[in-house]
């Protein structure tokens, strides 16, 4: 047939097929008003979470029940409703109109607190209950703590639908394991009685110093099984899917298949909704994760463990942006069961729960850490000044030596803060930042024979020094390309692999190599690494955030973590300057001393965790009209406010950064231990009202933030 004939057919066609379909004898679609239909005969009244993170309607709301949908209208399952309607949109005794929206119904009730009339529930997308009266419970608590709304923390807490996973039936539960033996926790003074207590359905709560080494996996996976062995769930959370693996196959092999989830976003929408609804079935009583599986519904939870508290992965960039940490806190108080906090360094939310009491330490004595630990030796200013040509490539020779001697037995690992080829350059002759002269941005050099600008991009081919006139260049921070094009060089012979943003390994061989990798990306080898080298130290410490020291030192410690013990013949060398309190922390691997140290002097200080603190950021005149009325509790203080760097157009941005050429302000907000409920209250009243009233520029909240400056 022509595509002329085609076309001349199409409009008979189809208006064929329309006539048809008036014509045929089906059932229509139901109504979504529910017109004149009947309601149920018990509990008619549905209590319901619209999906609308909006704090001014932060609350349940009332919907009539058809009888229809009576049998599936259950507690916990997916709802649509209409929202939106007004009151003078009622015909029949019923309110209709508004806009469908997706929800989750929490209640049956007999009669409703609103004298009006009600809409009726539009659909049950699902009889599949996924919202319990426990992550109700958890739920509503976070949000509270965060000053944000319900509907915003559900969204974090249940995953996306999957029809197809809701309609697979879960496996049957197995029988619970046999207590474990204590394995590598006899290393620890109190290891093997933690074990013990989580096998008899007790409740410890702990603050785990890991020793450095490949141990720590198999060691939460038998405390896991302990909890498990007592009759009772546990939820593991890590900070990222390599992590995770690493859990999940000790899992397996202490465990055996078929006892544990494995919820992370690898897996895929399907696969994972359904690991996550065995969980919620009671089929699976053990869940290993990343950030998503804080909200995990394990059935009769006895055991919340994070790894790694101080990653900045545990914090939640959607709002109201927990932090795992935090909601683990929440659901070990509430469920009264066992917590465990491990890692090999220590946090200063960490020490505070030692210190106040809440928690105990769980650590091994100064001889099993010494031969754990790998040798420390430090290279300071002095040494790299009288050292110039190891200056000029920024390595001296104390680092040149480690790296020989460690590529005679294994693979060497070298850390460096920054990725790419030369992130920052200044002049050689004076120093001088070399800067854009189109928007005075730094310049970097991606590739090796090519100058831009790092904020709007343009090219500077022709760049001279303002100060000086010299048009040479030297590298002030210098990337992991640059660093390992640099090492594959001086050791022509040796392999020389990469591991950052852009390409992460998750392992090498145990055979010689040189691994060059960003901070957070180091990939496990086989056997451990023979040495490693920790360069730029200067540039982690010195950021101007109140956690530089404590961030660098967990830095350091879980790269030289993975290194062989000092018996074995492993060896670290950092870069830094040896007087510095996280460098000695480092030589002494006593991260709790440190964080101990640390907190007394944020306590001095009122700064967190002692206190409770919020930022309140938007533009100027928004900012102060906010805090001028928003009820604050009397004991706040604010510190501020102070403008943001202006983000440029087109250059980076991270999360919670203001939109590209405005102006922000941020002030905190400081209360002392016991008013942090009474501040997030305040705030989320105030942003509500603002809402409610649509007047004003918003402003954005976080509590708890994590970099104040």
């Amino acid at each position: 047939m022509s595509s002329e004939k085609e076309n001349s057919d199409g409009p008979e066609q189809l208006a064929l097929i329309r006539e048809t379909v008036r014509k045929a004898n089906v059932p229509r679609a139901k109504p979504r008003t529910w017109r004149g239909a009947a309601l149920a005969k018990e509990l008619p009244v549905a209590r319901v979470v619209v999906n609308k993170g909006s704090l001014h309607l932060d609350q349940f709301f009332d919907y009539a029940v058809p009888e229809e949908l009576d049998e599936t209208a259950r507690p916990g399952v997916r709802v649509r409703v209409r929202f939106g309607a007004g009151a003078h949109q009622v015909r029949g005794g019923r309110r209709e109109g508004g806009r469908l929206i997706d929800g989750f119904l929490v209640e049956r009730r007999a009669t409703s607190d609103y004298s009006g009339p009600l809409a009726a529930l539009a659909d049950v997308v699902s009889p599949e209950p996924v919202l319990g009266p426990e992550l109700l419970g958890l739920a509503r608590a976070v949000a509270d703590r965060y000053a944000g709304s319900l509907a915003d923390v559900l969204q974090l807490a249940v995953p996306p639908r999957s029809a197809r996973a809701e309609g697979r039936p879960s496996p049957e539960p197995l029988p619970p394991p046999r207590p474990p033996e204590p394995g590598t926790w006899t290393r620890y003074e109190r290891g093997p009685a933690f074990l013990d207590s989580l096998a008899r359905g007790g409740a410890p709560r702990a603050v785990w110093n890991a020793l450095p080494g490949p141990h720590w996996a198999e060691e939460i996976a038998r405390a896991v099984a302990a909890t498990l062995a007592s009759g009772r769930g546990a939820l593991v959370v890590v900070p990222d899917g390599r992590a995770a693996g690493r859990v999940d196959a000790a899992l397996t092999e202490v465990l055996g298949q078929g006892r544990h989830a494995l919820l992370t976003a690898e897996a895929g929408p399907e696969k994972r909704y359904g690991q996550w609804l065995a969980v919620r079935r009671g089929a699976v009583r053990a869940v290993v994760g990343t950030r998503a599986a804080m909200f995990a519904p394990v059935r009769d939870l006895g055991l919340a463990v994070i790894w790694d508290d101080g990653d900045g992965s545990h914090s939640e960039p959607h709002a109201p942006q927990p932090h795992a940490r935090e909601v683990l806190l929440l659901r070990a108080a509430h469920d009264r069961c066992a917590f465990l906090l491990g890692s090999t360094s220590c946090t200063v939310e960490a020490a505070q729960l030692v210190e106040s009491g809440w928690a105990q330490a769980l650590g091994a004595g100064r001889e099993e850490v010494r031969r754990a630990a790998p040798l420390i030796r430090t290279v300071g200013d002095g040494e790299l000044a009288r050292d110039e040509a190891a200056r000029a490539a920024r390595l001296p020779s104390l680092a040149w030596q480690a790296v020989r001697e460690g590529l005679k037995t294994g693979p060497v690992l070298v850390q460096v803060p920054r990725r790419g080829y030369v992130p920052r350059l200044a002049c050689e002759r004076c120093r001088t930042p070399a800067r854009c002269r189109h928007c005075a941005g730094p310049l970097e050099a991606p590739e090796q024979q090519e100058l831009r600008c790092g904020w709007c991009g343009r090219g500077a081919p022709d760049w001279h020094c303002v100060e000086c006139g010299s048009n040479r260049l030297r590298a002030q921070v210098v990337g992991a390309r640059r660093t390992a094009e640099e090492l594959g060089r001086a050791f022509p012979a040796v392999p020389v692999r990469t591991s950052g943003r852009d390409h992460v390994l998750d392992s090498v061989p145990g055979r010689p190599a040189l691994v060059v990798s960003t901070p957070g990306a180091e990939p496990v080898a086989e056997g451990g690494y023979a040495a490693a080298l920790l360069l730029d130290g200067w540039a982690m410490l010195g950021r101007p955030d109140l956690r530089a020291g404590e961030e660098a030192l967990r830095r350091w410690i879980d790269a030289a973590s993975l290194v062989r013990g000092q018996a074995e013949g492993g060896t670290v060398v950092v870069v830094a300057e040896p007087t510095l309190r996280p460098v000695q922390a480092l030589v002494r691997w006593d991260p709790v001393g440190h964080a101990q140290r640390e907190l007394a002097e944020r306590a001095e200080l009122g700064f967190p965790p002692v206190s409770r603190m919020a930022a309140v950021s938007g533009l100027p005149e928004a900012v102060s009209g906010f805090l001028a009325g928003a009820g604050l509790p009397g004991d706040a203080e604010i510190l501020g406010p102070v403008p943001l760097p202006v983000v440029r157009p087109g250059g980076p941005r991270r999360p919670g950064d203001p939109p590209p050429g405005e102006q922000w302000d941020r002030a905190l907000v400081r209360v002392p231990p016991g008013s942090g409920a009474a501040l997030a209250a305040a705030l989320k009243q105030a942003r509500a009202a603002g809402l409610a009233r649509g007047g004003g520029e918003p402003v954005r909240i976080r509590v708890d933030p994590p970099d104040i400056g």
